[in-house]
C-alpha cells in the first residue's frame, strides 16, 4: 500500500494454489475464534464489541532514477511504475526502447483501511489507498484512489511468558484499481518471531520474512515482475510511559522486472533498514506512530510513514 514503485514483487503469473492458499486463509482468520487462546484469564469480563479503528496512513516516498522501491510490510500498483516509462519516453508500451530508465519518483499515499480486532490474536482489516506521485511530464498526478486492500494478522502461537517466541502471519492481497493499461494484484506474507525478555512483553528480539508474488494483467503486453524475499532481525524496547521503539535490519532480494522480454529493473540483493517509533495505551493499541525506512536499491531510497488511529471502539 505505499506509493508508486513501492512493493514487493514476483513473477507475473501466479500459480493458483497461491491464490487458493491466501483466499483461504483470509476465510479461515475471519473466523477468529479458530485462534482464540485457551489461556485466558477464567471468569475475566470480555468486551463485547472488538476493538474498531481506521488506521490512517500517510506517507511520503523518494525513490532514485532507474529503480524500484521495495521496503517492509506495503504493496503497491505495478500500473503506475510502468505508466511512468510511458510518460518518460512519449511512447506507448509496445514501443518502449530498450533504453528507457525509469525516472527519479516522488510521491505521498493515504492508506485508509478499517481494521478490526477480533480477539486479543486476530485482526482482520480492507481499505482503499489514494495515491499521487511527481512524474517527468505533467508535474505532480491528481490524488486518486489506486488500489483495495483486504487481509488480516493472526498469531499461530503466544509465547505468553515460555521459552518459545510468538509466531505470527500476517497476509494482505491488494488490487490495483484499473485506471492504467496495467493492472496488478499482489499476495503478501510475512511469518515474524517475537521472543519477549519479560512477561509484559516490553523489551525483545524480533526475526522474520516477507514474501510477495504479483499477478500483473498487462492487457495483452508481455510484463512480468520476478520473486522478491525480504529476510530481516530485530529487537524493541517500551519505556513505562508507552513509547515504544521497533529496529529492523535485513536484505532483500528482488529478481527485476522484464517488459516486452527487455529487463526494465535489473535484479538486486540489497540491505534494508527501519524504524518504528510508536505511542501506545495501556491496552497496546497504538495511539500514533512514525515509520522511518532506508533501503538501497542500490542507491538509496527513503520513505517516511506516519500512522494516526482514528478508532471507533476502543477496549
Amino acid at each position: 500500500m505505499l506509493i508508486a514503485a513501492q512493493f514487493l514483487g514476483s513473477g507475473a503469473i501466479v500459480r493458483p494454489s497461491v491464490k487458493a492458499l491466501a483466499i483461504c486463509a483470509i476465510c479461515f482468520a475471519l473466523s477468529g475464534h479458530a485462534f482464540a487462546n485457551d489461556d485466558d484469564d477464567d471468569g475475566a469480563a470480555k468486551p463485547t464489541t472488538p476493538t474498531t479503528y481506521i488506521d490512517l496512513r500517510t506517507s511520503y516516498a523518494n525513490i532514485p532514477g532507474g529503480s524500484l522501491g521495495i521496503g517492509f510490510g506495503g504493496t503497491s500498483s505495478l500500473f503506475t511504475v510502468l505508466q511512468s516509462i510511458v510518460l518518460a519516453t512519449g511512447n506507448t508500451p509496445p514501443t518502449v526502447p530498450t533504453s528507457v530508465k525509469l525516472p527519479r519518483v516522488q510521491g505521498v499515499s493515504l492508506d485508509i483501511p478499517m481494521t478490526i480486532d477480533v480477539t486479543d490474536r486476530v485482526s482482520i482489516w480492507g481499505g482503499v489507498s489514494a495515491t499521487a506521485n511527481s512524474l517527468p511530464v505533467g508535474g505532480w498526478t491528481t490524488v486518486d484512489i489506486t488500489s483495495w486492500n483486504i487481509g488480516f494478522q493472526a498469531d499461530l502461537y503466544q509465547q505468553n511468558g515460555g521459552q518459545f517466541p510468538t509466531a505470527t502471519l500476517q497476509s494482505t492481497i491488494t488490487q490495483a484499481i484499473p485506471n492504467g493499461p496495467f493492472v496488478t494484484t499482489n499476495f503478501q506474507n510475512i511469518l515474524e518471531f517475537d521472543y519477549a525478555f519479560d512477561k509484559d512483553e516490553t523489551r525483545g528480539v524480533l526475526a522474520g520474512v516477507q514474501d510477495t508474488r504479483v499477478d500483473v494483467g498487462s492487457g495483452g503486453v508481455p510484463a512480468r515482475i520476478n520473486s522478491a524475499t525480504i529476510g530481516y532481525i530485530g529487537g524493541y524496547y517500551q519505556w513505562p510511559n508507552n513509547w515504544k521503539f521497533i529496529a529492523r535490519a535485513g536484505v532483500q532480494s528482488f529478481g527485476g522486472v522484464q517488459l516486452l522480454n527487455r529487463t526494465v529493473i535489473g535484479p538486486f540483493t540489497e540491505p534494508i533498514v527501519r524504524f518504528d517509533l510508536d505511542r501506545m495505551d495501556d491496552n497496546d493499541n497504538r495511539l500514533f506512530g512514525v515509520m522511518f525506512e532506508v533501503q538501497w536499491i542500490p542507491k538509496p531510497a527513503y520513505l517516511l510513514t506516519f500512522r494516526t488511529p482514528v478508532f471507533l471502539v476502543r477496549n
